[in-house]
């Protein structure tokens, strides 16, 4: 299985967390490997899913410290989970990152969370069926822990602090209690059917404090990207797509993405004509997408969203777009707006 950013540095930080408390990372893998789990020094090896959860009972009871999975949450920063992060920080608000968590978190979290309407708000609710009871109360520990700590960097306390927050859990009152009292502010009630974040509706409007419409477009596509999976390095018109979308606002020409790619320019034209494309060809169609975002999602000028393509001219990207679509940019913008529908809308 295939290890995301995310899940390697939350293998990272577990390994710091445990230096601290004096644990090897030799002891650890000794360990693993008695428990019938092959794991190279640094950890990496082990893939999210069966494994991942026994590991996280072994640096518990290594650890000796009951509350080691709320401590690696809390350090696991938005950073660490790349063009999704990112685009989280772009967010303009707490519902537009629901929204983001609900759509890319599968690519990212194992379990992953659904959304469910309560109350004029919005319920958070982890989706966890494997691993024993034990073992589902560590991750939930990790889970929430992170996303307060993700939520706090992003609106500041504002949120947890809020009137109306509670956080739900479904198993027991641990004995290290007195951990959540200081980790979350947000009232914990334990023994529930589910665990689950509720938010009520003026939460959801608290504006991210780092919010970016232009870059948020960008990382939304980078998000789109990961979740259909065209990153595969046996595709070589999905790895261009890939490097263009992130070298929106600057794009890289064709020698420049070969050198990324390590062939020749000559070899990359040629791969791309095997997949029946061009660079020309692949190029239009980021721009066409990321012009159609820009459009609908944000307020930039003709000309403004003309410059971020790398159009020299506004006339020009004006004669490409309709040469896309059919139709001018700004008929394009108003009959979108017109059409367009808000998921989640506010109370």
């Amino acid at each position: 299985m295939k290890v995301n950013q995310a899940h390697r540095a939350f293998l990272i930080g577990l390994l710091h967390l445990l230096e601290e408390a004096e644990v090897s990372s030799a002891q650890l893998v000794s360990e693993l490997s008695r428990r019938g789990i092959n794991a190279s020094p640094n950890i990496q090896s082990v893939s999210p899913g069966v494994d991942a959860l026994i590991l996280l009972g072994v640096a518990v009871d290594l650890s000796g410290d009951p509350s080691l999975m709320i401590r690696a949450g809390q350090r696991l920063g938005v950073a660490s989970y790349g063009s999704f992060g990112f685009a989280l920080m772009s967010c303009a608000n707490v519902r537009e990152a629901v929204r983001l968590l609900i759509r890319y978190g599968q690519v990212l979290f194992r379990p992953s969370w659904t959304v469910h309407d309560h109350e004029g708000g919005l319920l958070l609710r982890s989706r966890l069926s494997v691993g024993t009871v034990a073992q589902q109360q560590l991750v939930t520990e990790l889970l929430f822990s992170n996303l307060v700590s993700v939520g706090r960097s992003l609106y500041g306390r504002t949120v947890e602090r809020a009137e109306g927050v509670e956080m739900q859990l479904s198993y027991p009152k641990p004995a290290h209690f007195a951990i959540y009292k200081r980790m979350f502010k947000a009232p914990v009630t334990f023994d529930c059917e589910h665990s689950q974040l509720f938010l009520p509706a003026q939460v959801l409007d608290t504006p991210v404090r780092t919010a970016n419409r232009t870059e948020h477009v960008v990382f939304l596509q980078q998000c789109e990207e990961m979740l259909r999976g065209l990153g595969s390095a046996l595709d070589t018109t999905a790895a261009v797509r890939q490097l263009l979308i992130e070298s929106a606002g600057d794009f890289l020409d064709i020698d420049q993405i070969a050198r990324r790619l390590h062939v020749s320019e000559r070899t990359l034209r040629r791969q791309l004509e095997a997949e029946s494309t061009s660079f020309r060809s692949v190029l239009d169609e980021i721009r066409d997408l990321l012009a159609r975002e820009y459009l609908v999602k944000t307020e930039l000028t003709i000309a403004e969203i003309a410059h971020l393509l790398d159009y020299a001219e506004t006339v020009s990207f004006r004669r490409a777009f309709v040469r896309w679509n059919g139709v001018t940019p700004n008929r394009y913008r108003q009959e979108e707006m017109t059409d367009s529908k808000p998921i989640f809308p506010a109370s």
